[in-house]
């Protein structure tokens, strides 16, 4: 019978990969955790209006990426592309952001109906922040630190660039979309035609565009952050104090939009030029007016994602170590021991030890080939009230220890503490 394969663009994790990602989970929430962000928990499938109002029914997202469907009772209903809406939705429907501030974190599958490739896949994990109730620059500063933070820790800072701009209120890009128009349509006939489409639809994400004549043509168009207002400038240009002031290189780029309707104000993304086309692992903005549009009252707000594959592929590119979570011992189980090897290795784990313990029988030359496939560093075979320990990464004797003095042992062979 023929087996079934996965689902084009959606990915496996085993292996070393799964460890590499478990690795820097693990460091994302201790890192969050100290600023103080909240862990938030949200449905894969949400109602398709929530992102044709949120995200902007004229966005790629909406009109070619996701997966739609009807369900039994006829509703539209949605695969997440993103998370911001979705939070944003969760945040009104549950009470926690009227009149307050709260800041979030979330981690999860996303989908998006793009051609797949190294580094873009449809089903894909991002992690997420949103920060509700702070109109001010002072808190995307602190965001972006923690993201400088996040990049050091992990040992790629060196290869991540900052890049940021100011997309104004929403009626300053409403003005700036007429003159992105009226300078663009004498040059229609000549767009790639995404781009001959967005004119129409969303002038703005012409500057996505990865083809040469269109960027091209691009090159002495107006720019949306010679068209902003003064209030505006002056939160961008206070922005940039801070950013200054705590140390955080950064490189002003007036074709950066993002692709989301949502987004206001300032907007940003990390980049990498590692990765080939897929340079963006991280990017986010200020979306003040997402909340209002999804039926809430007026509320700041800002974010970011990050895309996991991506910064697991930079990971992987500059080679850096992962955490080894092998077993430290293997409990052998001898023919009429496996009662006392199962209470055996239980206490060693209780005792802090990470232990792999043989299952299933097996004769005791097959067990220890078990063991020394394991990456363990030590093999225990229990004989009435005594050890065997056999090293299985060094060549050493075998060496008898008393079952009452095995902890004291092995403490002192890991030199650390145990229990």
């Amino acid at each position: 019978m023929k087996t079934i394969q996965s689902v084009r663009g959606m990915k496996d994790w085993f292996g070393p990969e799964a460890a590499s990602f478990q690795h820097t989970l693990k460091i994302i929430e201790q890192l969050f955790s100290t600023y103080q962000f909240e862990l938030i928990f949200l449905p894969i499938i949400e109602k398709t209006e929530l992102f044709a109002r949120g995200i902007g029914d004229a966005t790629d997202v909406v009109e070619k990426e996701m997966y739609t469907f009807l369900d039994r009772n006829e509703d539209s209903l949605s695969l997440r592309p993103e998370g911001t809406a979705g939070c944003v939705r969760a945040c009104l429907e549950n009470g926690l952001i009227h009149n307050q501030i709260r800041k979030f974190w979330y981690i999860g599958p996303m989908f998006r109906h793009e051609r797949p490739q190294k580094g873009r896949y449809r089903q894909f994990y991002q992690v997420g922040v949103e920060i509700f109730g702070i109109a001010s620059p002072d808190v995307e500063a602190e965001t972006l630190l923690l993201l400088q933070q996040l990049w050091q820790k992990l040992g790629i800072a060196a290869h991540l660039r900052l890049e940021i701009n100011t997309i104004g209120t929403l009626a300053e890009r409403q003005a700036y979309r007429q003159r992105l128009y009226d300078y663009l349509l004498p040059f229609k006939a000549e767009l790639d035609e995404d781009s001959a489409r967005r004119l129409e639809t969303n002038p703005l994400r012409i500057w996505d565009s990865k083809i040469p004549e269109t960027q091209h043509i691009l090159e002495k168009a107006p720019h949306l952050i010679d068209c902003i207002g003064e209030n505006s400038r002056l939160h961008f240009e206070n922005l940039q104090t801070y950013l200054k002031a705590l140390g955080i290189p950064f490189h002003i780029n007036p074709k950066l939009v993002r692709g989301l309707d949502y987004y206001s104000h300032t907007v940003f993304e990390w980049t990498t030029e590692l990765l080939g086309a897929q340079a963006t692992v991280c990017g986010g903005g200020r979306y003040d007016g997402l909340v209002a549009e999804l039926g809430g009252q007026a509320t700041p707000a800002f974010g970011f994602a990050l895309g996991v594959e991506r910064l697991l592929l930079l990971i992987e590119a500059l080679k850096l170590p992962i955490p080894n979570h092998a077993p430290e011992l293997y409990v052998m189980s001898t023919s009429g021991q496996e009662t006392a090897a199962l209470v055996l290795a239980q206490t060693l784990r209780e005792n802090g030890f990470r232990v792999a313990l043989n299952c299933g029988g097996g004769s005791p030359k097959s067990q220890f080939k078990r063991a020394e496939k394991s990456e363990a560093l030590l093999a225990l075979s229990l004989q009435d009230s005594t050890v065997e320990i056999s090293f299985l990464r060094e060549t050493r004797a075998r060496e008898s220890c008393p079952l009452t003095d095995l902890n004291a042992y092995l403490k002192g062979f890991f030199g650390r503490h145990h229990g």
